[in-house]
Parts: structure tokens; C-alpha cells; sequence
């Protein structure tokens, strides 16, 4: 109980943004009648007092034991997160044959490419056309609007077809639906993000080819000084940004003002996603082996290769909680040594 008094005035000082003087009295108030408890507890430990502390002392065990072996088991995936040189030495088919599929990779990191991803390339013969690496994060607010669920990243070039998403929830929203509808919203989300993204690259090259046009321009009619007499002197010039305009007009300009739905790398990729989308969703899952190692000390030997491992075994996994078909999964083991 006290601890639990403690963690919801740390949530209401740091995530609810309270009044501290409110926290300090709720804090307070709740504290010193949980002291009062403990102190009639401990003065009859006994007479039986000791049932309380003992049940107290396990379940702070447990939880203690649980977040000592997860964020080790998170270190461990962060320090050895593939590079992405070791996928750019692949190439674009990743050293294996990619069919028509979108892969959805569950894992922790929001950077990085998982080491678990090497696993699946050396134990399948074959991998789908598109990757998407799904993180699901938990922010502090109630709810997470549907549109703006997905954060979407690029992680190699554009012939990879590999994505990161970071699905956002809020402490109030519950990861109960349907795994089609979960499928539909990405599919939505992933396709609004390369539109944007191509909007952005054509803006961006439009920017860089104005500014290549102003000094271009500024440079000639600084350096075009006037040679000659009558027509010649006013002719000059004029053919000057007359070829200027239709060099750069004619050529340059049309590639990035053209609108994102006649971009052909654009529906190039629009028409590969639909494609992988109708061949179906595959989701693939790392079953990980947490070790620790064995120059460890002994309780945390005793700790992460026994308590922990009996609380993974035994805990629901997130097959159970996604809601899908066991024919749409794919589980590789992988040993992590903490």
C-alpha cells in the first residue's frame, strides 16, 4: 500500500502535472494512515503480523524481478541491433527471395533494426516484399486519436520497402481490436506517410532548384556586361534569360512540380503495397531465451535464469493478445545473453 501511495504521487506530480501541495497532502494523508497499518504490524509480527509483510515482500519481489529482467533483456536488444551497413551489404533482397507479403515485426526499439530480424533471415527461405518493424509505446494521456496512432520511418533506401512504426496507445486505451481492423489502419497510415513523404522530397528538390535558378540568374546578369553598340548591347541579355528560362522551366522545373499522385516512384510504391496487402499479413514474433551470462554472480544467475524465466513462462504472451490466427504468425527463438 505504500507503495502504491508512493507511485500515484510520483504519476500525479510528473504525468497529471498536479499541484505539488495537493500531491504532498494527498501523499500525507493516505501515507500516515498506511504508517499506522504497518506500525500495528510490526508490533505484533508474532502474533501473526508477519503474513502481511511476507505476502508484502513477494509480490515486491515479483515486480522487482520482472523489471530487473526486462530492462536487461531491452539493453541486450540495443546493444546488438543490426547496423545499417550489414543491410546495405544484403542488397535490396536481403540475401534471400522476397515474396508478396507484408511482414509485421514486433519488437521494443524505436531505432534500430532488431538483431531478431537476422534470425528470421538465416531460419526462412523466403521473406515478404514489405517489412514493417510495429514498437508499441505507451504515452502519458488517456487517449491516442486513430489518425494519429502510427509514427511511420524510413529505414533503408526506398528498394528495401522496410518501415519502423511506433504505435502509440494512451492508459486508457485497450488493445483489443480486431487484428483486420489493426491491419486496415496501418495499410492507411503507412500510404498517407509516403504521400507525405514524397511531397516533402519534391518541395525540398523545388527549393534547392530555385535557388539554383536565382544565383544562376544573378551570376549571369553580373557577369553579362555590355559589348558593342545599338541592337547588340540589348540583345545580349535578353537571349540570355531567354535560354536561362527555357533551359530551366522546360527541363527542371516539371519533375518537381508534378503532383504526388503522377510521381511515378510514388506509384510505384503505392501499387507494391496494395499488392503485398492483398497477398496478406504475416506477423512475425521473436520468442526470446533471456540468459544471463556466465561470469555473472549468482543471484543474478539465480534471478534471470530461474525467477524470471519461470514469470516469462507463465505469463501471457502476445499471441493471446493480438487476436490472431495462429496461421498468420511466425515465431523464431533467439537467446539473449544479459
Amino acid at each position: 500500500m505504500m507503495v502504491s501511495t508512493i507511485l500515484v504521487t510520483l504519476v500525479m506530480v510528473l504525468i497529471w502535472q498536479t499541484n505539488l501541495l495537493l500531491a504532498l497532502c494527498f501523499c500525507l494523508g493516505f501515507g500516515s494512515v498506511e504508517l499506522i497499518y504497518m506500525s500495528s504490524v510490526l508490533s505484533k509480527i508474532f502474533e501473526g503480523g508477519w503474513l502481511p509483510l511476507a505476502f508484502a515482500t513477494l509480490f515486491l519481489s515479483v515486480m522487482y524481478t520482472w523489471n530487473y529482467g526486462s530492462v536487461l533483456k531491452y539493453r541486450s536488444e540495443v546493444r546488438e541491433k543490426v547496423s545499417v551497413d550489414t543491410m546495405l551489404e544484403l542488397g535490396s533482397n536481403l540475401g534471400t527471395v522476397r515474396v508478396p507479403g507484408v511482414g509485421l515485426l514486433y519488437n521494443e526499439l524505436v531505432q534500430g533494426i532488431p538483431s531478431i530480424f537476422l534470425q528470421f533471415l538465416l531460419n526462412l527461405p523466403a521473406l515478404h516484399s514489405t517489412i514493417v518493424f510495429v514498437c508499441i509505446k505507451y504515452v502519458p494521456i488517456p487517449v491516442v486519436p486513430q489518425e494519429e496512432r502510427f509514427l511511420f520511418r524510413r529505414v533503408c533506401p526506398k528498394d528495401y520497402h522496410i518501415f519502423r512504426c511506433v504505435a502509440r496507445y494512451g492508459y486508457k486505451d485497450v488493445r483489443k481490436e480486431d487484428h483486420q481492423a489493426f491491419e486496415q489502419l496501418l495499410i492507411e497510415s503507412l500510404e498517407k506517410f509516403l504521400r507525405r513523404e514524397a511531397l516533402e522530397t519534391a518541395l525540398e528538390l523545388e527549393g534547392n532548384l530555385t535557388d539554383e535558378l536565382d544565383s544562376v540568374s544573378a551570376n549571369t546578369r553580373e557577369s553579362d556586361l555590355p559589348v558593342g553598340t545599338g541592337a547588340d548591347e540589348l540583345r545580349i541579355p535578353l537571349m540570355h534569360d531567354q535560354k536561362l528560362e527555357e533551359t530551366g522551366t522546360s527541363s527542371a522545373l516539371p519533375s518537381s512540380y508534378m503532383s504526388s499522385d503522377d510521381d511515378p516512384g510514388l506509384e510505384y510504391e503505392l501499387s507494391a503495397l496494395r499488392e503485398a496487402t492483398e497477398s496478406g499479413f504475416t506477423y512475425l514474433l521473436g520468442h526470446g531465451d533471456v540468459r544471463a551470462k556466465k561470469n555473472s554472480f549468482f543471484f543474478k544467475k539465480l534471478v534471470i535464469n530461474y525467477f524470471y524465466t519461470f514469470l516469462r513462462n507463465n505469463c501471457r504472451g502476445g499471441t493471446a493478445n493480438m487476436r490472431v490466427p495462429h496461421t498468420n504468425i511466425i515465431q523464431v527463438g533467439m537467446t539473449y545473453m544479459v
